[in-house]
């Protein structure tokens, strides 16, 4: 996309926003404005910053017609002190679902079925398979769902329709462990604690150190680690 043809996107997409009345989506450029849109506030959600929707029409608006209210320096000090929110936000957080998870972990840990390994994680084997187990150097194929402790998801091979293919030793610790806990053809609950997942740092649809429930099923492995051979004497 060209862009003259994404600046006029922008701009009608501000002149929207700026709006107080619902839009009709009857035009191709109104569709696509609306779905920039959504995928602005959507990036912005995700990152969990605080906006004003109108005040970011407006500075759309007025970019498009070479205007400006704020000079360099102020615009550098509003995002110095919106980063400095977005972190003690993060941080808050942080130190919230860090006590809850370690509440969750405390009660599931006596829950039926539950095992718990010297790292912390806890799984469930749901059903053992007869197949090999994988090593940390293999590449194996799974399927999995992944939710926060609320339920909500935030990922699923299941939804996509395939399964996913990846080293076990490239995945978070969590699921690198219990990985190697399982036999091809097991279907496994894991609960990972946020020190063996994402920690305090999080990621999109994942807030800071969150404990991560996933039901993994190990299909297959699709790539062993060969030892290198030894050589003739």
């Amino acid at each position: 996309m060209n862009k003259l043809v994404l600046g006029g996107l922008v701009v009608a997409m501000a002149l929207t926003t700026a709006c107080n009345r619902k839009v009709k989506l009857d035009t191709d450029i109104k569709k696509a404005s609306y779905a920039i849109g959504q995928q602005i506030g959507g990036n912005l959600k995700q990152q969990n910053i605080d906006f004003d929707a109108d005040a970011l029409a407006q500075a759309l608006k007025d970019a498009s017609a070479g205007k400006n209210e704020m000079t360099k320096e102020d615009m550098q000090a509003a995002m110095m002190k919106l980063q400095e929110l977005a972190m003690k936000k993060q941080q808050e957080a942080a130190d919230t679902n860090a006590k809850a998870g370690k509440d969750f972990l405390e009660k599931n840990k006596s829950a039926a079925n539950v095992k718990t390994t010297a790292s912390g994680l806890q799984y469930i084997m749901e059903k053992e398979g007869t197949g090999a187990m994988p090593k940390k150097e293999d590449v194996v194929k799974v399927h999995y769902k992944g939710t926060l402790t609320n339920g909500e998801q935030f990922d699923s091979s299941y939804d996509r329709g395939q399964p996913a293919e990846f080293p076990v030793g490239g995945v978070i610790p969590g699921w690198t462990e219990a990985l190697q806990l399982m036999k091809v053809g097991s279907k496994a609950k894991l609960f990972i604690p946020p020190e063996l997942a994402y920690g305090p740092s999080g990621r999109p649809g994942i807030p800071p150190n969150s404990v991560l429930v996933f039901e993994v099923e190990l299909m297959d492995i699709v790539k062993a680690d060969k030892p290198a051979a030894k050589a003739k004497k």
